[in-house]
C-alpha cells in the first residue's frame, strides 16, 4: 500500500468499507472481496481488507482502540503494546519534561501514549506512508494537537540532540527477520546511544536478548514483561547509571538489582520458584532467591527452590511433591496411578519437547499435575507438583 491508497482509505468511501469489515471473517475473505468489488474499486477493497486484518491482529496490543487506528504490517509487528507504552510515558512524566522527541516512531504506539499523557511529541520517521499512518492515528485518538509527525531521516534531523527528552526505537527487523547485532539496527545502537546521552533524559528501546556486555555503563537497563511475557528492554540515560531493573506489568512492580552474588545450589525443597522472564533477562534471579530465602537447583538453571512459601510478584511458585530422575515410563505409571488426566509440562534445561511428552503419556483421569523437566545438580530430572495460588 502506498500513500495514495492509504489516503483513499481515509475518504468517506474508505471509512464505509472499514466499518463494514469491523467483524469480518478472514476465512471468508475471497467471498467478502468479491461482494465488495461489485460496488467499490478493487484497489480500495484490497487496502480495506488489509487494514481490517491488521486491526484484528492489533487488538492484542491496542485493545478496542485498534479498530480506530491504522497500521502497516511492519509497523504493527514492531510497535509497542499500549500497556508498555503507557508505563514508559509515566517514567517520562516522573522526570518532568513538557516535550519528548520520538525518533523512529513507527505507527506511533509510544508517541500516542506520550501525547495522551500530555507531552508535545514531534514524531519522526523517514517513511512517508508511516508518517501518514501516524497522523491518522493521532487524529483518530484525539491527540493531533500534541503529536506532530515529521517525515525525515532521524540521523540528519536538525536539533535531534537539543531536546530535553528523547525516545528512540531503532528498527530491529530486516529483510531476513530479526536483527541480533545492535550495530545492525537502523539506525545503529551506537548512534542512538550518542543521541540519547545528549538529552537530559533519554530512552532507547532494544531487543530483550541484548548481551549485557553491550549495555553502556552509564545506562540503566530495564526489561519489561506484560502478562508474564517479556516484551522489550529499554536503555535509560539520565536515570540510574549501571542499574538493572525488571518491571512486571500489569502489576506495575519493579525489581532493581543489588549486586548480589549467584545463589548457592541446594537440594530441591518443598517449593520451586520460576522467576518472571524479565527477572531472568535482567540477571536478577539472585534477588528473588534472597527474597524467598532459597537457592538454585542447578548452577545453570534459573529455578529457585526453598522450604518455605514466600509470596513474591517476581516469580511463580509450585509446591513440589516428587523429585525423580527423568524416565517417561515411570512418569506415565505414576500419573496413571494418581488418576491424572490433565498435565501441564514446563521445561528449562531439558531437550524434551512438552507436546511430544504429552503424546507419549496418553493420560486419562480427573486430576491434574504440573511436570517440570529440568536439571538438578546436573542430572536430568522430573519435578511433579502444583502451582500455588497467589
Amino acid at each position: 500500500m502506498d500513500v495514495d491508497a492509504f489516503d483513499r482509505l481515509l475518504s468517506p468511501e474508505g471509512q464505509e468499507l472499514l466499518a463494514a469489515l469491523r467483524d469480518y471473517d478472514p476465512a471468508r475473505e475471497l467471498a467478502t472481496a468479491t461482494r465488495l468489488r461489485r460496488d467499490h474499486p478493487a484497489e480500495l477493497v484490497s487496502a480495506a481488507l488489509t487494514q481490517a486484518r491488521l486491526r484484528q491482529r492489533a487488538e492484542a496490543k491496542f485493545g478496542a482502540d485498534a479498530y480506530r487506528m491504522y497500521f502497516t504490517p511492519n509497523g504493527l509487528e514492531q510497535s509497542t503494546r499500549v500497556s508498555v507504552a503507557r508505563y514508559r510515558a509515566e517514567r517520562f512524566a516522573d522526570h518532568g519534561p513538557v516535550e519528548v522527541l520520538d525518533l523512529c516512531c513507527g505507527i506511533g504506539g509510544d508517541a500516542l501514549a506520550l501525547a495522551a499523557r500530555g507531552f508535545v511529541v514531534p514524531a519522526v520517521d523517514r517513511d512517508p506512508l508511516t508518517c501518514a499512518v501516524v497522523r491518522a492515528n493521532a487524529e483518530a485518538l484525539g491527540v493531533s494537537e500534541l503529536l506532530h509527525a515529521v517525515c525525515a531521516d532521524v540521523t540528519t534531523y536538525p536539533g535531534a540532540k537539543e531536546y530535553e527528552a528523547v525516545f528512540i526505537d531503532p528498527a530491529r527487523r530486516g529483510g531476513r527477520g530479526r536483527i541480533f547485532d545492535p550495530e545492525a539496527y537502523s539506525p545503529p545502537l551506537s548512534w542512538a546511544v550518542e543521541t540519547a546521552r545528549a538529552a537530559d533524559f533519554g530512552a532507547i528501546k532494544i531487543a530483550p536478548g541484548i548481551p549485557h556486555e553491550a549495555i553502556p555503563d552509564d545506562a540503566e537497563a530495564e526489561w519489561v514483561s506484560d502478562g508474564g511475557d517479556v516484551k522489550e528492554a529499554v536503555l535509560w540515560f539520565g536515570a540510574e547509571p549501571g542499574a538493572r531493573r525488571a518491571t512486571l506489568l500489569p502489576q506495575g512492580v519493579s525489581l532493581t538489582g543489588r549486586g548480589l552474588p549467584d545463589p548457592d545450589v541446594r537440594p530441591v525443597g518443598r517449593y520451586l520458584y520460576e522467576p518472571d522472564g524479565a527477572v531472568i533477562r535482567a540477571h536478577l534471579v539472585a534477588e528473588v532467591a534472597e527474597e524467598v530465602g532459597g537457592g538454585l537447583i542447578d548452577e545453570t538453571i534459573a529455578y529457585v527452590t526453598a522450604d518455605g512459601l514466600v509470596p513474591t510478584p517476581y516469580a511463580s511458585a509450585y509446591e513440589i511433591t516428587d523429585v525423580l530422575p527423568f524416565n517417561v515410563k515411570r512418569l506415565k505409571a505414576l500419573l496413571r496411578e494418581r488418576g491424572v488426566g490433565v498435565v501441564t509440562v514446563k521445561k528449562r534445561g531439558s531437550a524434551v519437547e512438552p507436546e511430544e511428552l504429552r503424546r507419549k503419556l496418553k493420560l486419562d483421569g480427573a486430576n491434574s499435575c504440573t511436570v517440570i523437566l529440568t536439571r538438578v545438580a546436573g542430572a536430568p530430572t522430573m519435578l511433579l507438583g502444583h502451582p500455588v495460588s497467589r
